[in-house]
């Protein structure tokens, strides 16, 4: 393997220049992503964000002044980026933990922190790595308190459970159209809620705090035009792997993993232009969604009866999206010496979150000091296998080999 070939850690949906060159078809110009989002998911609203870490602060904004609630619980192992949002609407984030080897909730301690605390506005359910959660439980204990469910949809638009794609099952969802996690704009969110009272008041939030911003869209045109030049196996490693070699050397690890973030994201309004490139992006979403499941199925059928690992995978009455697949390890020694044979391989091998979110030093003072043992153990001995359309069956067959011979 070349030592510059780095293929993506997650299945972006690549572009290519005959998809730049559609944009140019008088025909292709009558979508948007609003409404293939309403199509595609069977849904009356959807409104574009500039992120998804927007579309749930724009939520979270939307409920402040029709509830005097302000907690949301959040589970123990989640993007960085949620707590800060969650605290710049004002609100608290109350951490459940997970259970040790998926990323459904601790059912029994989310039903006491429910039991005991008041103050819940609402319970943030994450389909963490295009895997539907298990919703009904936590749809049942929501119905029980009058709480409101938000879905975190950012990796796993497509994804189905029990017939219905999420997104449709709480009462707000939001997706991300981030780089690396299909459909995308290089940054990019989608709203959508089944609560029509509901829906002049976030229409109405988003008219008060996005306004336009020339500035930054020419920046992120500029920026997706990056992703479409460099989101190739032997260019990607210039935007990732070198960035990541530079902040490991500064022994700033958070910056290595891209999750170092701050209270001051952006808020602006998309392009019409970015609209239109997201809304070609879209028409392919199926179609590269069935390559990732069959990407993670044949990874599951290279790893079976590997002993001492596990594999997070959908439920019977799930259907996955898999933009990327997660393996935890028994022993947290074998975890690590597969982490550090991958580590540097190119081969599309990472890791969700660097730990448990309330292990985030620049979070201590937004997340209360919970005890989490679950998130902890999983975070410790968890990789991610990418499902990225550039994998090849020689570089997943390198992946099983390694992984083989760190549990050996």
């Amino acid at each position: 393997m070349s030592i510059f070939k780095e293929i993506p850690p997650t299945a972006g949906f690549p572009f290519r220049l005959k998809d730049l060159l559609s944009i140019l078809a008088r025909k292709n110009r009558q979508g948007t992503l609003e409404n293939d989002f309403k199509g595609y998911l069977g849904v009356s609203y959807a409104r574009l964000t500039c992120s998804g870490t927007a579309a749930f602060y724009i939520i979270l904004e939307s409920l402040k002044n029709n509830s005097t609630k302000r907690t949301v619980i959040i589970p123990s192992f989640v993007c960085p980026l949620l707590p800060l949002a969650i605290n710049r609407a004002g609100f608290k984030a109350r951490v459940c933990d997970i259970n040790k080897d998926n990323f459904n909730f601790d059912i029994k301690k989310l039903e006491k922190i429910c039991s005991e605390e008041n103050d819940i506005l609402a319970i943030l359910a994450i389909h963490l790595g295009g895997i539907p959660i298990d919703f009904d439980t936590i749809k049942q204990i929501c119905e029980r308190k009058r709480i409101f469910i938000i879905e975190d949809c950012a990796q796993s638009l497509g994804a189905v459970y029990k017939g219905k794609k999420v997104g449709t099952l709480g009462d707000f969802s939001f997706f991300s159209l981030c780089r690396g996690k299909g459909v995308t704009i290089y940054e990019g969110g989608l709203i959508v809620s089944g609560k029509k009272e509901y829906f002049a008041i976030i229409d109405n939030t988003l008219e008060r705090l996005v306004k336009k911003n020339p500035f930054s869209e020419s920046l992120r045109l500029s920026e997706l035009f990056g992703y479409w030049l460099f989101y190739r196996p032997f260019l990607f490693w210039f935007v990732y792997r070198l960035p990541q070699i530079y902040w490991s050397w500064r022994k700033e690890t958070l910056r290595a993993m891209a999750e170092y973030f701050t209270i001051d994201f952006p808020l602006h309004e998309v392009s019409a232009m970015r609209n239109l490139i997201g809304h070609l992006s879209f028409l392919g979403l199926e179609r590269e969604i069935e390559k990732q499941r069959e990407k993670a199925y044949d990874y599951l059928e290279g790893l079976r009866g590997i002993p001492g690992i596990k594999i997070i995978t959908e439920s019977p009455e799930s259907r996955a999206t898999y933009p990327y697949l997660t393996l935890l390890f028994d022993s947290l020694k074998n975890a690590q010496r597969a982490q550090e044979l991958l580590k540097n391989s190119g081969l599309g091998v990472s890791r969700i979150y660097n730990s448990q979110i309330k292990d985030y030093e620049y979070l201590k003072d937004i997340i209360e000091d919970e005890d989490c043992p679950n998130a902890r153990y999983l975070a410790q001995r968890q990789i991610t296998l990418t499902t990225s359309t550039f994998l090849a069956k020689e570089d997943l067959k390198s992946v099983v080999k390694i992984i083989k011979n760190a549990t050996g």
